[in-house]
């Protein structure tokens, strides 16, 4: 997702009043969403880069939730050479494509 305006942090929101933007857009059927924090995206490899969570997600394909956000922090901790600085926090939601559920529960 691309914002239309960048946002602040959310501890500096009540500073800008009403002088905000708020985008919309659609949860189609099949689309996933990941939530996270600061954890995550500042995740540092050895020499210093950032993880590079879209390009990340962009390989991910569709999978189940559980198995996407498993998968996230194995690849973390393999990015960072096995020790992570922050705590980390995700949460992946997949609309289904379909009425039926299309994973086991």
């Amino acid at each position: 997702l691309d914002p239309t305006a960048p946002s602040p942090p959310l501890h500096l929101a009540a500073l800008l009043g009403d002088h905000y933007c708020v985008d919309t857009v659609a949860f189609t059927p099949g689309d996933q969403l990941l939530l996270y924090t600061d954890g995550v995206s500042e995740t540092r490899g050895r020499t210093g880069e950032f993880f590079p969570l879209p390009d990340w997600m962009r390989r991910q394909g569709p999978r189940p939730p559980r198995e996407l956000l498993d998968r996230l922090h194995q690849d973390l901790l393999h990015y960072s050479g096995g020790r992570l600085n922050d705590d980390v926090a995700a949460l992946a939601v997949r609309r289904p494509s379909t009425q039926a559920p299309e994973y086991p529960v």
